[in-house]
């Protein structure tokens, strides 16, 4: 069945500011940023896999969200990037943390009207790959690539019934909210094994003998010979490893296939053929300098980070190295120089806390990986009905 189509400026709500753009320039600025009050919204709020996120904001006072009322978005509005990452949406939800939001100079907000639209429907339209091309070909190209308010209300959507678009909301959300879940999980696995980490080896309250972890055997003192503990040594990172360059993969040579393409903040595409044989830690050359990645699958790091030597990779390395400061006021040229990386100071602890560590982290990480697979069966699997329902092929 083929729906009939309305554009978006037909959708939108009575509201006198149901379709604006972010507050002119000189309107809101670096200064205005406060500790507290009213969230501004940026475009990291709108990830690409879920529909807001709703932390790390900045700030304006009350008075100042007042002054901006035109550009205030309030619990069930949706967001769009104006300029940067076009073809990015989200949809504050309605159990949102804040009573009303401020969108920053980069980003659009549209109020729906319910009589005429399901506001998830909208959302699932523009996270629709065909939408989002359509908006990067509507583009102004001059100067930085953006969208405006005319090229925004100009869009058509297919319009089914707002009962038939409630039901497609709502097939594609449970995808989301599974999807959702798994990433809860997956942020829980990640903070037990950190916290395990932090706990026998910064805080140094570890396991005498096996039998003793997590009883008080297993709490003694810790005799500290030449500042570490007895069995442990400091040694350099050049003499465990030596880090590996990256290697150029441009976007328009990359084929999309299963293996993830790694930049200095993570991953920043995929592949079909890898570089690396997985699992591996990357560690940002350039750019988000010193970041530290860990890849359960083969990859291909680009040519702005280092790479660890796959024999020498090992979870307590990697949680090693995310403790370390890869930052020099010495170094001339803005990146991570190897040289200077190397010659980082490390802890090394004896190699029976080192397996234990890995025995119990290892479990962790897995079941970590089986979440991450599953969600990428799950966005798979959506993205697939999307299409197919938006277009009525498939009766929802």
């Amino acid at each position: 069945m083929k729906w009939p189509t309305a554009t978006i400026d037909s959708i939108k709500s009575g509201d006198r500011y149901a379709l604006v753009g972010g507050p002119f320039g000189s309107n809101l600025i670096t200064n205005d940023y406060v500790d507290e009050g009213v969230p501004v919204i940026r475009g990291a709020n709108l990830p690409a896999d879920q529909p807001f996120l709703d932390e790390q904001f900045v700030f304006v006072r009350e008075t100042k969200a007042d002054e901006l009322l035109p550009n205030n978005a309030r619990p069930g509005d949706l967001i769009f990037t104006q300029r940067g990452t076009l073809g990015q949406v989200g949809l504050i939800p309605l159990s949102a943390r804040y009573d009303r939001y401020v969108i920053s100079q980069s980003q659009m907000k549209l109020t729906v009207d319910p009589d005429k639209a399901d506001i998830r429907f909208v959302y699932y339209f523009f996270r629709h790959p065909g939408t989002v091309q359509a908006i990067k070909n509507r583009s102004i190209t001059s100067g930085v690539p953006h969208i405006n308010l005319g090229i925004l209300k100009a869009i058509e959507l297919p319009l089914p019934p707002v009962a038939v678009q409630s039901r497609i909301a709502s097939i594609l959300s449970a995808y989301d909210d599974l999807i959702e879940n798994n990433t809860r999980r997956i942020a829980l696995l990640e903070q037990a094994a950190r916290l395990l980490y932090e706990e026998w080896f910064v805080r140094l309250r570890f396991p005498r003998l096996r039998q003793g972890y997590g009883g008080q055997a297993g709490r003694k003192h810790t005799r500290i010979v030449d500042g570490v503990p007895k069995g442990w040594m400091k040694t350099r990172l050049g003499d465990i490893f030596e880090l590996q360059y990256g290697k150029a993969l441009k976007e328009d040579n990359r084929v999309a296939g299963p293996v993830p393409v790694y930049g200095s903040s993570g991953i920043v595409g995929t592949h079909e053929v890898a570089l690396v044989k997985g699992p591996g830690i990357i560690v940002g050359r350039k750019g988000n300098v010193g970041s530290i990645h860990w890849s359960f699958a083969d990859f291909w790091p680009i040519d702005t980070v280092y790479y660890v030597p796959p024999d020498c990779v090992s979870l307590y390395l990697f949680h090693a190295l995310r403790t370390v400061s890869f930052q020099s006021s010495d170094v001339a040229v803005p990146g991570l120089n190897r040289s200077y990386a190397h010659s980082i100071s490390i802890l090394a602890p004896a190699d029976t806390l080192r397996r234990q560590f890995e025995e119990i982290a290892g479990p962790i990480y897995e079941q970590m990986n089986r979440l991450r697979q599953m969600n990428e069966k799950l966005r798979g699997a959506r993205d697939v009905l999307l299409p197919r329902l938006m277009s009525g092929e498939i009766a929802a």
